[in-house]
This record gives C-alpha cells, sequence and structure tokens, in this order.
C-alpha cells in the first residue's frame, strides 16, 4: 500500500449490552462481525483482530473470525494483529490466511508477532525460554512460505521439510504480511531484513518516541538491499460525539482491564492523571471526531507512516457506543484527518 490507509483493531473484547450485562463469548465475536460489516460500508480501509487467550477477549483464532468477515464485505481487508507466530505452525498460519485470502479474493493480510501476552505459549506446550529461538526459526520458514515455492527447510522448533509444497496457493502468488513490533530494535532490523512491512504498536507515551525505530528501518533496509516499505502503526482510542462523553465511556472501563493485566506485570494501578496525560500527549487517540483526527494527523505527519490502525475497543464499553464509534471514525474521523493531512 502506498496511499495513507486507515484499519480498525480489536481483540474481541467483551461488551456490555444495554442493560450493563457483559455479553457472551459468542455474541462477542457475532458483534465484532457487525462492527466489521458496518466499516467496510463506510470505507475504513483494514479491520485487524488480535489473537488472545484470555476471557476478557473472544478473538483466540483472528482467520476463523475474518472469513466469517469475508462472506459479508467487499472491500475492507481482512488482517490480524496480531498472530502470534512463535506458538502456531507458519505452515498452518499460512494455509489458514490463504484460505480467508481466496475468500475475500484477495483481501487478506497478516500480521506477525511475538506476542506481548504470554498465554499461548503453555498452551500448546512452549516453553517461555524459547521466546526468541522460536519466532526466529518461525518467521525464516514463514518468509519461504511466501514465495508459494517447494520448501526445504530445518531448524530445532518444528520438524524439517523437504521440498514442501503448500497449499492452497493465493490468486496474487503473494500473501501480504507484516511484523509487528513492540519496540525493540532487533525486531525493527529483522523486518527490514526479510523484506516486510514493519506495523508499530504503539499503546503508551508520546508518539515520536518511535520516530527512531522508523528510521531504523529505513536505514536497514537500506543497507541490507530491501525495500523500506511504508510503515504502519496502531494505538488505542475510542471516539463518541463528545470528548467528555467519550472518556467517561473509555475511562473506567480501560482501568479495569489495565489494572486486571498491570497486576500480573508488576505494574501500579493506571491513575487517573496517567490517562490524562496519554490522552493528551500519549498514545490514547480518545475523544470527539474532531479531537481524535487532530491528533491522528499530528501522529502520522510525526512519524511520516503510511496506515494508522486504531484499536477501538477496551474492556467492556457498550456495543451500541462501539458501533456509533466505528460509525464516527469511518463517516468523520478519517474525512478529517485527510483533510487535515491534505492542508
Amino acid at each position: 500500500m502506498t496511499e495513507l490507509t486507515f484499519g480498525l483493531d480489536t481483540f474481541g473484547d467483551r461488551p456490555e449490552d444495554d442493560k450493563g450485562n457483559l455479553l457472551s463469548h459468542g455474541d462477542a465475536i457475532r458483534q465484532v462481525v457487525d462492527e466489521a460489516v458496518l466499516a467496510d460500508e463506510l470505507g475504513v480501509d483494514v479491520i485487524a483482530l488480535g489473537e488472545h487467550h484470555r476471557p476478557e477477549y473472544a478473538i483466540s483464532t483472528p482467520e476463523t473470525v475474518l472469513a466469517g468477515i469475508a462472506g459479508r464485505t467487499k472491500r475492507i481487508h481482512l488482517a490480524s494483529g496480531v498472530t502470534v507466530l512463535s506458538s502456531d505452525d507458519p505452515v498452518r498460519v499460512f494455509q489458514r490466511f490463504a484460505t480467508v485470502d481466496a475468500l475475500s479474493n484477495g483481501r487478506a493480510e497478516v500480521i506477525l508477532g511475538r506476542g506481548s501476552f504470554t498465554e499461548s505459549f503453555p498452551l500448546f506446550g512452549y516453553d517461555m525460554a524459547d521466546y526468541d529461538k522460536l519466532f526466529e526459526e518461525k518467521i525464516e520458514l514463514f518468509v519461504q512460505l511466501l514465495d508459494e515455492k517447494p520448501v526445504t527447510w530445518s531448524g530445532t522448533t518444528r520438524a524439517p521439510l523437504v521440498d514442501a509444497d503448500v497449499f492452497p496457493k493465493t490468486d496474487s502468488g503473494r500473501l501480504t504480511t507484516w511484523v509487528g513490533v513492540g519496540g525493540s530494535p532487533q525486531s525493527v532490523v529483522r523486518a527490514a531484513r526479510y523484506n516486510l512491512p514493519l506495523m508499530l504498536a504503539i499503546i503508551g507515551g508520546r508518539p515520536d518516541r518511535f520516530a527512531p525505530y522508523v528510521d531504523l528501518y529505513r536505514r536497514a533496509a537500506d543497507q541490507l538491499g530491501t525495500v523500506a516499505h511504508p510503515v504502519g502503526m496502531h494505538s488505542p482510542g475510542f471516539v463518541a460525539d463528545t470528548d467528555e462523553e467519550a472518556k467517561e465511556i473509555f475511562y473506567p472501563r480501560f482501568k479495569v482491564m489495565r489494572d486486571r493485566i498491570g497486576a500480573l506485570r508488576g505494574w501500579p494501578p493506571l491513575r487517573k492523571q496517567e490517562f490524562d496525560y496519554e490522552v493528551e500527549q500519549g498514545s490514547l487517540y480518545i475523544g470527539s471526531p474532531e479531537t481524535v483526527a487532530r491528533k491522528m494527523a499530528g501522529a502520522i505527519k510525526t512519524l511520516g507512516v503510511g496506515r494508522f490502525d486504531m484499536i477501538y475497543t477496551a474492556g467492556s464499553i457498550p456495543a451500541g457506543a462501539r458501533m456509533r464509534a466505528v460509525e464516527l471514525f469511518g463517516t468523520k474521523v478519517l474525512p478529517m484527518t485527510r483533510e487535515i493531512l491534505a492542508a
């Protein structure tokens, strides 16, 4: 993609209904499909679904939900955000996304990541001690599979392959593939080495602190003789009709989720002052369409990215408010952001 594109990103958080009850996992998945259909109708470029294996989130197999979305949409690109390649099999990941690509007439994208959550490792029998080795070996194999030719490969994390041909093939001959990076310079260079686009997960702090990573990616691609593809970024956000309404809906539910996860990682509880700072100067894109558009345009200009994905769900935000957020993102935020950038 060379032109500026915009996406919506979710992990399938379980929302509340209009009576404040938490939706089931099944209802939460169906809610995401409805939101993706609306996003498609409104001209949003991408819907990205993250993989998680926790009770708060309904999506553990993004490509399965994307296949359901494929049958109800016409133009929106269908991405993972991310697929935890370290605890999966590269051949099966390729096959599943090539299948989504067929069902959607070439709209599938896979974003590969190491995973900031670790539940998938014990769940599927992988040792966290092998965290780096698992990803390095598996992405090496996955990149070979992208050529859609017979593959010979050997490593320590799966059985070797000898002249193995993998099906289905894509109609285009190349499955769109990104590498998701949370802030590791080694991961940035790896994306450049494998000639893959870089997707930056910017979930806290000022966006400009990631400018060195964008520069590193471009310099590494130049030195390695690969292509410096347009860089993408994804960050949390929420759109409502007013700034006050957006914060009122988002903050209490975000705090519950953030504190629950933070307790597992040794973080102190989220303070309102921290939240306000992230909204004003950090990486939370929360407010009215005008507020969010201005902040998105600022980050896009600062980092020079070619794609911006907003993680539009956080905790139990009510289903109706989420649909309204998707509507406002497509009808108001995107036109305003493009207008600001054009000016």
